[in-house]
């Protein structure tokens, strides 16, 4: 268990002794003994980043006194969709992973060493030492540990039908969400359909990838039924729908190759290219829109992080107690001065994740250049900023992400508290996805055509011949910086070529290794491109 799970802001005195008695001590312990030894405490539950769980717990119970009743199993929602964020606050989740192992960004930051897991898989230097997976598996299995406890108390808790089918829909879900990222991030992993007593732990071993992908497949077609086709934006703004399943299934079928399913997904949540569809999504008339602070769960989200600043985090010695988006504050150009006021007026962070020259350039003349692109470099050379120049820097940063001044929420440390939310699944996202699944399954290359048109003629751009190279050029400059590209890359199989320049190694670097501490004392082995035998 982590240091986050039992220190937020809410939690009362005796989750502070239990963290200094039990967790601080089995900080080094592998994720599923802390799991299966301190999950009981419910008191984590506050712990969210959604806007729309505001839960303050009144106490700690223990988890066999606990899910009594309709409130209580809400609070075990609350904790399953707390781990979406990632577990590490943000400095390292599955969306700074990504931009950091592409080849449209470097880590960046402010040194060789800055945030250091980062930098080993930017240059791709990793090992099972050393790397982003240690906290990508605990997020992962944390929030599966989560979901299944859930899962379990569901059928007994007295409440309404219809509120449970919904809960225990939204919990598989969310437990298919977190298995997804880990079959993709480390291939071989143990496969947990249920709560495991500790004796058991000991015994677990990895389940063959198409065991874990059929039980994702399953779950998400459970919480298909039972989700709701929408929620209301204003008070639930984030739960998850029918149409962010079928999305996320879709996604699932295209990492295997299975094109037709895909589409057939894809088809149900896109809709009408260019129109509104059966759950209401449709492109922003505006691209620029899409990265308006204020402008959330708007009809393009399907499924987003949420955000919020009403933590008010100011403790450094909690990182993960913030709520806000780290990304924001990361992405920022250090130590920048507005030196003219004809100048943009950016936050100043810490220069992470600059965009490539590779990126800058194949960019030029796309009109969403300058919604993504801060050029940066040349504000200084015109003589209206100044900025200090990060490790590896190139002038240019992530235009969507970087905040204004005026994004400055009052109160607390102004690092942590942004709210801006991450879209994890957005509508121009499965547009092209549909159109890659109609293309490689030989399916309605009309309707693939019409998709890949809506993308473009939102930002003004004329109709160019459907195919895969138009697809994965369209995908680059309508997503960049959003965290796609290096799982596009290695779906395609692009990855060697496109990342040899930062050290990528075919074979080996498309999946990460197994965190040392999971071996430990466990059957668990270490995958063989990382010198092991799984």
């Amino acid at each position: 268990m982590k240091y986050q799970d039992t220190n937020k802001r809410t939690i009362n005195s005796y989750s502070d002794r239990l963290y200094s008695n039990i967790i601080k001590p089995m900080q080094h312990s592998n994720i599923i003994l802390k799991y299966l030894l301190v999950f009981a405490l419910i008191s984590l539950l506050n712990a969210c980043k959604k806007d729309w769980l505001e839960v303050t717990p009144k106490g700690t119970e223990l988890e066999e006194n606990y899910y009594q009743n309709a409130d209580e199993a809400f609070a075990g929602l609350v904790a399953i969709y707390d781990q979406v964020g990632g577990t590490s606050g943000g400095y390292i989740n599955k969306f700074t992973v990504a931009l950091s192992g592409s080849d449209d960004h470097f880590a960046g930051g402010g040194g060789a060493t800055d945030v250091n897991n980062l930098q080993v898989l930017s240059n791709y230097t990793l090992d099972p030492a050393t790397g982003p997976q240690g906290e990508l598996w605990d997020r992962g299995f944390s929030g599966v540990f989560r979901a299944n406890i859930l899962i379990s108390k569901l059928p007994d808790i007295p409440m309404s039908d219809d509120l449970k089918k919904r809960y225990m829909a939204e919990s598989k879900f969310l437990r298919a969400y977190f298995y997804f990222d880990l079959v993709r991030f480390f291939e071989n992993i143990p496969l947990f359909k249920e709560p495991i007593s500790a004796s058991e732990m000991y015994q677990v071993v990895q389940a063959d990838p198409s065991e874990v992908y059929s039980f994702i497949i399953q779950d998400l077609k459970d919480a298909i039924e039972d989700l709701p086709p929408s929620v209301p934006v204003e008070t639930e703004g984030g739960r998850a729908t029918e149409g962010a399943a079928r999305a996320l299934l879709g996604k699932v079928y295209l990492q295997l190759e299975d094109y037709t399913l895909a589409a057939e997904q894809f088809i149900k949540v896109n809709g009408e290219p260019g129109g509104t569809s059966q759950f209401g999504y449709s492109l922003l008339p505006n691209f620029n829109d899409l990265w308006d602070f204020d402008n959330k769960q708007n009809s393009e989200s399907i499924f987003s992080v949420n955000h919020t600043d009403k933590a008010q985090w100011d403790n450094w010695g909690c990182i993960p107690c913030s709520e806000g988006n780290w990304i924001n504050t990361m992405c920022a150009p250090r130590n920048y001065n507005r030196v003219d006021t004809t100048a943009p007026d950016y936050f100043s962070g810490w220069s992470f994740f600059v965009i490539t020259n590779q990126l800058e350039n194949a960019m030029q003349g796309d009109p969403r250049y300058e919604f993504t692109v801060a050029d940066v470099q040349v504000l200084e050379d015109e003589g209206l900023i100044t900025y200090e120049k990060g490790y590896q820097n190139t002038g240019f940063f992530i235009k969507k992400f970087i905040p204004l001044q005026s994004d400055v929420n009052e109160g607390g440390n102004v690092f942590g508290n942004f709210d801006q939310n991450i879209y994890d699944i957005r509508l121009a996202d499965t547009y092209l996805m549909e159109a890659e699944a109609l293309v490689l399954s030989g399916g309605d290359l009309g309707r693939a055509q019409a998709l890949l048109d809506a993308v473009r003629a939102r930002v003004e751009l004329p109709s160019v011949a459907v195919a895969m190279e138009a697809i994965k050029t369209e995908r680059r400059m309508e997503l960049a910086g959003e965290g796609h590209r290096w799982f596009d890359l290695v779906r395609w199989g692009d990855a060697e070529q496109a990342l040899a320049f930062k050290g990528f190694v075919a074979s080996r670097n498309e999946i990460l290794p197994i965190p040392l501490l999971e071996l430990e004392n466990t059957l668990l082995e270490q995958n063989t491109e990382y010198g092991g035998t799984q």
